[in-house]
């Protein structure tokens, strides 16, 4: 870790704010591993801010699913169970089919254009083999998604979520399996946008969210603990 960034636009940002982030895109990259202990003293040192700040971003991001706070340990980076694994999931699956219906109707040419050219990317990417910028690029598809289902309530809840399952993408994506079948099921879905079935398009959304899950539940039944 090095002391968090200053510049352009970052300045603007209060001290807590800027810690927050700072350790957000760390717990969401992968660089702090879920139940990793955040200490205080060594943190706000190699980060050159006071415990102040550091505490009130710790606080946030505990509000945000990203770490449990408790009186013996602290700070730890959130670690998920099979069953929050798969029950984020399911809320996803919900989120994500909310915002297809809302979205389709009022998605433009223009928007329709956009989701099309990510599809694209995501295709050259998975050809490549290239998985972090496939994920980003699919990130940034279903986001589309809910900024058109305009929605800010769901916008809100669907970033939450994605919180909690950020530092889980590696294990999402190996549960995906053929990246080349997630670019087909996108496809769909916009095709379905397209012809301005709202209903069908949800559904196959739906249908794309439930693959990871029911590849963990096939491993949980094939593996009991």
């Amino acid at each position: 870790m090095a002391e968090i960034a200053t510049g352009p636009g970052v300045e603007n940002l209060t001290l807590w704010q800027r810690v927050h982030d700072y350790l957000r895109t760390e717990i969401l990259e992968g660089r702090l591993q879920p139940g990793t202990e955040l200490v205080e003293v060594a943190l706000a040192g190699q980060l050159g801010v006071s415990r102040g700040p550091l505490r009130e971003a710790i606080g946030r991001l505990a509000a945000e699913g990203l770490v449990t706070v408790s009186p013996r340990r602290g700070a730890v980076v959130r670690s998920l169970s099979r069953e929050e694994f798969l029950e984020l999931y399911q809320v996803r699956e919900a989120l994500e089919r909310m915002a297809v219906q809302l979205a389709v109707p009022r998605l433009t040419d223009e928007q329709f254009q956009g989701l099309a050219e990510l599809n694209e990317a995501m295709d050259a990417y998975a050809a490549r083999n290239e998985v972090d910028a496939f994920f980003d690029t699919n990130l940034a598809f279903h986001a589309r998604l809910f900024e058109a289902a305009g929605n800010s309530r769901l916008q809100d809840l669907y970033r939450q979520l994605l919180g909690q399952l950020g530092s889980y993408r590696l294990r999402s994506l190996m549960l995906r399996g053929n990246l080349q079948r997630s670019v087909a099921e996108h496809k769909a879905i916009l095709r379905a946008a397209r012809r301005g079935d709202a209903e069908r398009a949800a559904r196959l959304m739906a249908d794309h969210i439930r693959v990871p899950q029911r590849r963990a539940m096939a491993l949980e039944e094939a593996n009991p603990t």
